[in-house]
């Protein structure tokens, strides 16, 4: 069974900065391509960032140049660095990987953690 499991998210004020995480565990053979997707209250569930497992990266327009995407591949782990926030950036964000195991490939979801944007 295979988890991911997010962390970092929270309240800030617009200009601020938050650093997301996200770690993969348990029967993992590999890793390839994972990135954050959102979804803003009322609104569909958008790509933010992702990355592939040889470190190639893709970016929404809206978060270019604000938004750093990396991952830790001995730790299982993809990170992402927000900054200059924006009000609009008010949303849930989930992790996504597609991760082999012993059995077959699978796209695999985080729970989710809120990030508020607001003065």
């Amino acid at each position: 069974q295979v988890q991911l499991v997010e962390s970092g998210g929270g309240l800030v004020q617009p200009g601020g900065s938050l650093r997301l995480s996200c770690a993969a565990s348990g029967s993992i053979s590999s890793i390839y391509a994972m990135g954050w997707y959102r979804q803003p209250p009322g609104k569909q569930r958008e790509l933010v960032a992702a990355i592939t497992s040889g470190g190639t990266t893709d970016y929404a327009n809206s978060v270019k140049g604000r938004f750093t995407i990396s991952r830790d591949n001995a730790k299982n782990t993809v990170y992402l660095q927000m900054n200059s926030l924006k009000p609009e950036d008010t949303a849930v964000y989930y992790c996504n990987a597609e991760i082999a195991t012993m059995r077959a490939r699978y796209d695999y979801w985080g729970q989710g953690t809120q990030v508020t944007v607001s003065s």
